[in-house]
């Protein structure tokens, strides 16, 4: 077929879909990490110490751990419309519930069932862009999709902080406020998902037959092209060793993105300012990583290569991090949280792409779902850790570098795995299954 119907039905199935999901994750993620903002006010009235909090934040990704493959598998087999609308409308239950936490025991319960509600959201949705889109593409699309993080902290921020001033309306703390009005958007996106989302290529009516057919041949071979690489089986997605490795190599990196998500807004509220400036604040890291997060993964795409796209952006996100256990001012704060979020945002696509490089069919619906569930336990250990350090010692800074030395691990890790995947090739002459940095028509 012409490069012309490529072309043609790529953009059409972008502008279809990766809007509407990036739409869901931006809610996603204020859901997951608002918490950092009901902290500068909710801590005071709960009394809760920075242990408490940060063990009750980082609790969330138990919940998500355990919950996390099982949900993945069901959302491959019952189809991502019937399984993320569930997946919301729980998570915004509970999202909501957290407005009336009493104390720690409340605190941690809420946080845990809200993981174990949104397990399966994010790897599914990695694994339905494995179902539209080749792989060449992919690292592109994925970070247009992950924008939504960074951009949730730069429009959430201030919006998070305007709330907390309602404090007092109707009897509620601004905190309380907060968690009503920003789980609305999960119940009602939950119910838009039944009526808009469509399953797999094959159904897509919105396409013209020329276009699903073209776009359901592509996405057949590229299937058969992975089979003589990889089992299609579940154990294999759970026990391959490349899944176990990027799982830890993501755990750096989880450590790394909720430590911004969950602490940031104390780190800079210490600098003695309210809780509206400190949501303005911690919206201008986010601007710069959206930017630097697609160019960088648009240049992964046009390279090729993916493994020093994602270690130089570890080592970038952990030189942000010792650098912040250092910074005393507002403008060194905010240049060196910048470093990391421009770090942690650019080193996930080319990393996402790297799974379905050697997996396919229900082998990477649990294969995803198992570097997402192990490598979001970082995103319990990084905040877990800040606060206990910051109980011990006083300040942020034995927290942030330990998070910076989890980032390090994550960078060495992936240069490790890179190598022996090249010997690996090398060895058995497998061209598919080669060292993640090669290109090729399913790579």
């Amino acid at each position: 077929m012409s490069s012309e119907l490529e072309s043609q039905v790529l953009r059409k199935i972008t502008l279809r879909i990766v809007p509407f999901i990036m739409l869901l994750y931006f809610v996603a993620f204020i859901d997951r990490v608002n918490i950092g903002f009901a902290a500068l006010t909710m801590n005071k009235d709960l009394g809760f110490s920075p242990t408490v909090f940060g063990f009750g934040a980082g609790i969330f990704f138990l919940g998500y751990f355990l919950f996390e493959v099982p949900s993945n598998l069901v959302l491959d087999k019952v189809g991502a419309r019937i399984w993320i609308a569930r997946v919301m409308i729980t998570w915004g239950l509970i999202s909501g519930a957290m407005a009336f936490v009493q104390g720690p025991n409340s605190f941690y319960a809420l946080r845990f069932l809200l993981g174990a509600a949104e397990a399966g959201f994010f790897p599914g949705i990695i694994l339905y862009l494995s179902y539209w889109f080749p792989a060449r593409q992919r690292a592109a699309v994925t970070a247009i999709f992950m924008a939504a993080a960074p951009l949730s902290t730069v429009l959430g921020s201030p919006v998070s902080g305007a709330l907390l001033e309602m404090h007092g309306l109707l009897g509620l703390a601004g905190w309380q406020w907060m968690f009503l009005i920003e789980a609305a958007p999960a119940l009602v996106l939950g119910v838009v998902v039944l009526f808009y989302m469509t399953d797999r290529p094959e159904k897509a009516k919105w396409l013209t037959e020329e276009e699903r057919r073209w776009l359901v041949l592509t996405m057949n071979a590229e299937v058969t092209s992975k089979a003589h690489a990889a089992h299609h089986s579940i154990w294999r997605g759970l026990a391959d060793p490349r899944v176990l490795a990027l799982s830890l190599v993501y755990f750096g990196t989880s450590a790394g993105l909720y430590t911004l998500g969950i602490w940031a807004p104390q780190i800079i509220k210490e600098l003695g300012l309210s809780s509206l400036q400190v949501g303005f604040l911690n919206a201008v890291p986010g601007i710069v990583a959206v930017i630097a997060m697609v160019a960088w993964a648009r240049h992964s795409d046009r390279t090729g290569e993916r493994t020093w796209h994602v270690v130089s952006a570890c080592l970038l996100a952990s030189l942000g991090l010792a650098m912040a256990g250092f910074a005393g001012t507002v403008a060194s704060v905010v240049l060196t949280l910048t470093l990391v979020n421009i770090g942690i945002s650019s080193s996930k696509p080319p990393l996402w792409s790297m799974p379905t490089m050697f997996l396919s069919g229900s082998a990477a619906a649990a294969g995803i779902a198992t570097i997402n569930s192990i490598g979001n336990l970082g995103g319990f250990v990084g905040p877990a850790m800040i606060g206990l350090i910051k109980d011990l010692t006083g300040s942020f800074q034995g927290g942030l570098f330990f998070v910076a030395g989890l980032l390090v691990l994550s960078a060495l890790l992936t240069w490790l795995l890179s190598r022996t995947q090249r010997d690996r090739a090398v060895g058995d002459a497998i061209p598919n299954a080669t060292s993640f940095p090669r290109r090729s028509n399913h790579a």
